[in-house]
């Protein structure tokens, strides 16, 4: 059994890795061990501590607490702090390692992030939760089976407000490619292929005065090997939320509809059938199969390297579209006048 470490209390390792960790273990009681330790040094990090986590506020104290060699690190840091985070990590002993998306914002990063993989035998695993639930693998049966004719096109669509955390100083992302997108690549990699970049568009997030260059909008267009086109779009100042997935066949079209919180794990699926309504807490389950790997595969093990090349493919879907706009440092300025 292995014993969770998050590193890095914010939204996602306060809120969802946590949640989704006791959720997980409901499900398969022996699939972790407890208590569920946290380091973060930022006095007023995540708020309120949740139930049944133990917080440290250096990874020395955190250390003390575990066994590295027994432990699944959850890296719920910024993704431009991810080399330095893993180097740490990876010199203090740990080498199950699950780390949130993007694994890299850039390609000096990634290559970072590989070496520190190879030097120190790293098992590293990036949330790709997409891909892990139930709504994913119905979208999956259907390309397989080929029921409606061959996949012509997918656009998925990822909307939702985010002016506070894109205006926060030390946000850590880029550009709106780095927030949502990921997600959205592993999925339609998954179900097209390899794919190149044909277009990309990026917008500023404005506020009145205030700007942040690239937080605004974004629009990724690719294709794939096979012949699929795809195109992305992810708005972080939409008025609404919305997280969805539309394949386009040669006879008919499908519609997936994500959960949008966790405040509610139902998905969706719309088809020529009607419209399907189901649970599926994505997260827990990707947490669910992620342990059970740390748990039973060696590090010499093909299929580390084989998930870890897929989400490497996305870090450089990404650079090359921010490539193509242009992206310039992703401050916080005023806009002139």
């Amino acid at each position: 059994m292995r014993q969770p470490l998050i590193v890095g209390l914010g939204r996602s390792g306060a809120g969802l890795h946590t949640r989704a960790l006791h959720t997980a273990r409901a499900g398969a009681p022996r699939l972790w061990k407890g208590p569920v330790v946290a380091v973060d040094p930022r006095p007023a990090a995540g708020g309120p501590v949740p139930d049944g986590v133990v917080r440290t506020r250096s990874l020395t104290e955190a250390a003390a607490l575990l066994t590295p060699a027994a432990t699944v690190a959850h890296v719920c840091t910024p993704p431009d702090t991810r080399p330095a985070v893993l180097a740490v990590l990876a010199a203090a002993g740990f080498r199950d390692l699950i780390v949130e998306k993007p694994l890299a914002t850039g390609l000096a990063d990634l290559a970072a992030v590989e070496r520190l993989r190879d030097a120190h035998g790293l098992r590293i695993t990036v949330v790709a939760h997409w891909l892990a639930g139930e709504l994913a693998r119905r979208l999956r049966e259907t390309v397989a089976s080929a029921e409606h004719g061959p996949l012509l096109r997918v656009e998925a669509v990822q909307h939702k407000p985010r002016f506070l955390r894109s205006l926060r100083p030390g946000d850590g992302h880029p550009t709106a490619f780095d927030v949502e997108m990921p997600h959205a690549l592993g999925l339609v990699r998954d179900l097209a292929g390899p794919a190149e970049v044909t277009g990309a568009h990026l917008t500023d997030l404005r506020i009145g005065a205030v700007v942040r260059p690239g937080m605004g909008s974004a629009r990724l267009d690719l294709r794939h090997t096979g012949g699929v086109r795809t195109r992305v779009v992810s708005d972080l100042a939409a008025p609404v939320r919305e997280r969805s997935v539309t394949l386009t066949f040669a006879r008919a079209a499908v519609t997936a509809h994500f959960p949008l919180s966790a405040d509610d794990d139902h998905a969706q699926l719309v088809t020529g059938r009607g419209r399907e309504v189901f649970r599926d807490d994505a997260l827990a389950a990707f947490l669910t199969r992620t342990y059970h790997r740390h748990a039973t595969l060696d590090s010499g093990h093909p299929s580390w390297r084989a998930a870890f090349d897929v989400q490497a493919d996305v870090v450089r879907l990404l650079v090359a579209a921010k490539a193509h706009c242009g992206h310039g440092t992703g401050e916080v300025t005023r806009a002139a006048g």
